[in-house]
């Protein structure tokens, strides 16, 4: 049952909740989803020179297992199917494309690469035509939150490696 504190005390109260949200991205007034993919690109890039491929790769895995159960809480608590302050779905998936850019690349992809990279993610995931539609209108709960933004990944790199063909001083 929700509270009636305002919602960034909820998040400050509850673990959960500050997951769910992308760390508190998703509180953002202005384009959540767009501060949740921001988010994502800024602590893949902090992590990424830290972490080795491997570990980021896990790290992307294990995200959408707890998102999908942290985001399937978050909608029961705030008693929306798709809170569009739960952004912990646009963090992975931007962690799962650059994790892949990173892992076909014999380097880290550069700033220009990265930069394509979350525009593209963020057209697929506001605009969701096609599968990324598909997914978000029939498959609910948790799962679904996360696995539509999951789909807007796949479309992004498919568009990403089509541009780098196209263009490969990018």
């Amino acid at each position: 049952m929700q509270e009636t504190l305002p919602l960034w005390k909820q998040v400050l109260r509850s673990p959960v909740l500050f997951l769910a949200t992308g760390f508190g991205a998703g509180l953002s007034p202005i384009a959540p989803g767009t501060a949740g993919s921001l988010m994502g690109w800024l602590t893949y890039d902090a992590l990424g020179r830290f972490l080795p491929l491997p570990a980021r790769g896990i790290m992307t895995a294990v995200g959408f297992v707890a998102g999908v159960w942290a985001c399937a809480k978050g909608a029961r608590t705030l008693q929306i199917q798709d809170p569009p302050q739960l952004a912990l779905d646009e963090v992975v998936a931007m962690w799962l494309v650059l994790s892949v850019v990173d892992g076909v690349s014999p380097q880290r992809a550069g700033w220009l690469t990265q930069v394509i990279a979350f525009a593209l993610f963020r057209l697929f995931d506001i605009v969701k035509h096609g599968p990324v539609g598909w997914v978000d209108h029939h498959v609910k709960g948790g799962f679904g939150i996360m696995f539509d933004d999951v789909v807007a990944a796949v479309l992004t790199l498919g568009g990403l490696y089509a541009i780098l063909a196209a263009f490969p001083w990018t």
